[in-house]
């Protein structure tokens, strides 16, 4: 039975690295209920402004800039390119900066280019707009790096879900406020349209920059502090509990190498930090710890410390199967999800020609909001399997909702409904296992490689990016013919999620992240 009180009370922590084993969401004066809010505030902000264009793009802002289709498809791409390379970046500076910095940083950039929308007269400035803007879909990737930082192996996939899942909810929020504010400022401040639409985008901008400024001064790094001073917390405490050895390396080495308590500084060219045990009478009972085995505390000490990369040891990450499977899956859902977000609200226009720009928005926005559910519920399901069916039970989740996903896409595509109700329960449905789908990724992702998280969070959000290029593209040269792009990317889908079913969830001999 689910104890309410774990949403409010102080966690129970991992005496290694602090980790919450609970999350306290309703809480936001404790630590990790404050760090849990930004991290899913703070990528909303993000995802609201990073697709504030599309509800009132394929109308007002089309006819302000004499925009055609093709100049709106191919703004929709250039948004989510840059989205990729920030994603790249943002992998390896959340391990070498830490998340919190990377996050207010990505939030600062593009902020700016928000509050230059006003600045747009012609496509290829939209176009270069959008590029820059698109700096703010690279904050999902700090976003998980620190829910994942904050969080214990138990509830890791749960707290990231609902962190990436109320933050994609932006995605549905931005169809519902951007057109509410353009409305108020024509009919309540007598603004044109030619303005409006461009005065719109200060409201965002505004709430990027308070988000990023509150994130740096009101949260920590990490658990135990600095980001800089993580692997000396990760020493102090196992000294505390009374456990001796030189196992933390700094800054490490990122390939899976199993490593002896009793190992000298002198075994590896790597620097360790090394310690002396203390009086049993300092080991025992600390405030909200959980109690962990010896080998469970020195595992977590020299697997799940986020270590700075090399490029080698990061190729040997990025490349490795298992981060494949990651950014396979996420290609799939995520992307999909982004290349759909951006068309659906025209698909509607397109067979339900009376809804308006304003009707189709509203139900091209309820796709997003289905997030605020359904990926939180693709890490639960994770979290929940994880202690019956281990590893292999996460990883064949995310195989099994994605090939439902893409039956349910092929079904819209084949059908084309005319029918509202035939077409939103279709969607709805389709959005559930995609969505969780979503969750499901994130679940697994932290099992992966756990010392070089930055990097497989990094590869997978990009992979995502990725998809959302690539599905984008097929909808632009298929111009207005929206169900046939549906089927193809649940063939897809179905396709490149067998053909990744077989391989091993992480690494053979991987230290941590079990």
């Amino acid at each position: 039975m689910f104890d309410l009180t774990l949403l409010y009370k102080a966690p129970e922590v991992n005496p290694v690295n602090r980790k919450a084993r609970s999350i306290p969401g309703l809480n936001p004066v404790n630590l990790y209920g404050r760090v849990f809010f930004f991290s899913w505030f703070g990528f909303l902000i993000a995802f609201w402004s990073w697709y504030a264009f599309p509800p009132l793009l394929y109308v007002t802002i089309a006819r302000d800039l004499s925009l055609t289709p093709n100049d709106i498809a191919n703004s929709n791409i250039i948004a989510l390119t840059a989205t990729l390379l920030v994603r790249l970046v943002a992998g390896p500076a959340c391990d070498r900066f830490g998340p919190r910095w990377t996050f207010a940083g990505c939030l600062l950039a593009g902020a700016i280019p928000t509050a230059l929308a006003g600045a747009v007269y012609s496509a290829s400035g939209l176009m270069a707009l959008r590029f820059f803007v698109g700096i703010l879909g690279g904050s999902f990737v700090p976003c998980q790096v620190w829910s994942t930082g904050f969080f214990d192996k138990n509830v890791v996939g749960t707290a990231n879900a609902l962190t990436g899942g109320f933050g994609n909810a932006g995605g549905g929020i931005t169809y519902f406020l951007m057109p509410a504010i353009f409305d108020s400022l024509v009919a309540n401040q007598g603004l044109t349209p030619h303005v409006a639409w461009r005065v719109t985008f200060i409201v965002p901008f505004i709430c990027i920059t308070v988000t990023a400024i509150a994130m740096l001064v009101l949260c920590p790094d990490t658990p135990t502090g600095k980001w800089s001073q993580r692997h000396l917390a990760v020493q102090q405490n196992l000294a505390s509990h009374g456990i001796s050895g030189a196992v933390v390396d700094v800054p490490g080495e990122l390939t899976d190498k199993a490593t002896t308590g009793t190992d000298s500084p002198s075994d590896s060219s790597e620097t360790k930090l090394g310690f002396e045990a203390v009086e049993p009478k300092q080991v025992g009972s600390f405030a909200h710890e959980a109690q962990i085995g010896e080998q469970q505390m020195l595992d977590t000490a020299r697997g799940e410390v986020v270590v700075k990369p090399t490029f080698r040891e990061a190729l040997a990450v990025i490349f490795s199967p298992q981060t494949l499977v990651l950014g396979g899956g996420y290609f799939c859902s995520f992307g999909g999800e982004l290349a759909i977000n951006s068309i659906l609200g025209s698909y509607y226009q397109k067979n339900f020609p009376t809804l308006g720009q304003t009707g189709s928005g509203n139900w091209a926005a309820m796709f997003g909001l289905l997030n605020v559910v359904f990926r939180p519920l693709g890490g639960v399901v994770s979290d929940l399997i994880y202690p019956h069916v281990g590893l292999w039970g996460k990883k064949m989740w995310i195989h099994g909702v994605a090939v439902i996903t893409g039956a349910f896409l092929i079904a819209i595509g084949i059908s084309n409904p005319h029918d509202q109700n035939t077409m939103f329960g279709l969607v709805a449905g389709m959005a559930f296992f995609l969505e969780a789908g979503n969750g499901a990724n994130f679940g697994l992702v932290p099992h992966v490689h756990p010392h070089a998280n930055g990097i497989v969070s990094g590869v997978t959000g990009a992979s995502g990016n990725l998809g959302g290029i690539v599905f984008a593209i097929i909808f632009r040269y298929n111009h207005r013919d929206y169900a046939k792009v549906f089927w193809i990317i649940g063939i897809m889908t179905i396709a490149i999620n067998l053909s990744l079913s077989w391989i091993r969830p992480i690494p053979k001999g991987q230290i941590g992240g079990r």
